[in-house]
């Protein structure tokens, strides 16, 4: 009988220790798989990486990366942050006593991805006669992605409000961190975790502006936008100012201004998509001033969801 010799992609698993598994989406990689092998090559080299396609997960296909150490992998995955990791534990039916790195027993994975497209100029004047000051910068249009600068807008230093840059992901209890790096947590459930009731103050409370949202379905991304088009649109956000912490391996410590969101029950269109929660999202004026202004026990009523039909399903973020 003739031996079966060992695939290519069998010998790479022994070879290498560390593995990312990355979801192609149905549109497929297109030309930022050239990105990826250029990056390969260059940042760490021929030698020290293996890529293989053909793989699968929870019946999608997959790219499959091979390394040999955690930093290396955790580079890649910092250099490309659009990617969408093959998470398994965010498949219907997982269980484990030790949740995975980076997730948290009181917050729900989601919304790791949303855009915004309004012009500052239209945001200030959504805060029109009020002091309101514009300390952003330039606000591309555009997706945000986890541990990414993005627009927020919360308590000037001196009175009034402002509109700024802050990197996307709060910090992460130190008990669920198996490393000095802390990836941050882009969304929070449960506020009686004595963890994030230290951010539940005015002091804390911010407004992150955005156009649509998106959750993670079979076929890629599922895209959320007001009904109502134009309707603007914040979450109802948590901020903290000057915190060190190590985001990214390569960078080493970094002193940033960080924000989350809230999440809570979804509504019927979030529901169809992901059944468990969905980003707080606030539309009114009266939500706004409610959300910044009111004492905690008021504003931690706005933690629910919008009504049902207040969102519409659309194939790109407009």
């Amino acid at each position: 009988m003739t031996k079966r010799s060992a695939s290519q992609s069998s010998i790479d698993n022994a070879a290498f220790p560390v593995r990312v598994l990355i979801i192609i989406p149905s549109f497929g990689l297109g030309v930022i798989l050239n990105r990826i092998h250029v990056w390969l090559n260059l940042e760490i080299g021929p030698g020290n990486h293996a890529v293989h396609t053909g793989s699968s997960f929870a019946r999608r296909e997959a790219l499959a990366l091979y390394f040999r150490s955690p930093d290396v992998a955790l580079a890649f995955c910092d250099a490309f942050p659009e990617l969408e990791l093959a998470d398994g534990t965010r498949l219907p039916g997982y269980s484990s006593l030790c949740l995975p790195f980076g997730r948290l027993p009181e917050d729900e994975t989601l919304c790791n991805l949303y855009s915004l497209t309004r012009a500052q100029d239209a945001m200030r004047q959504l805060f029109a006669g009020l002091t309101f000051a514009d300390r952003a910068g330039n606000l591309a249009p555009g997706e945000v992605y986890p541990n990414q600068l993005a627009a927020v807008v919360r308590h000037a230093d001196g009175g009034g409000l402002e509109l700024v840059k802050a990197r996307w992901g709060m910090p992460s209890p130190k008990s669920v961190l198996k490393t000095a790096r802390d990836p941050g947590v882009t969304n929070v459930r449960n506020l009686s975790s004595s963890h994030w009731r230290r951010w539940l103050g005015t002091a804390h409370r911010c407004l992150v502006p955005l156009t649509s949202f998106a959750e993670p379905d079979t076929d890629g991304n599922q895209w959320f936008a007001p009904a109502n088009e134009g309707q603007p649109m914040f979450f109802a956000g948590i901020e903290v100012r000057g915190w060190q912490s190590v985001r990214k391996v390569r960078d080493g410590p970094t002193t940033d201004d960080l924000f989350a969101f809230l999440t809570c029950a979804p509504n019927a269109e979030v529901g169809a998509v992901h059944p468990t929660a969905m980003p707080v999202i606030l539309t009114k004026p009266a939500e706004w001033e409610a959300w910044l202004t009111a004492p905690t026990e008021i504003a931690m009523a706005l933690q629910r969801s919008l009504p049902d039909g207040a969102l519409r399903m659309v194939r790109e973020p407009p």
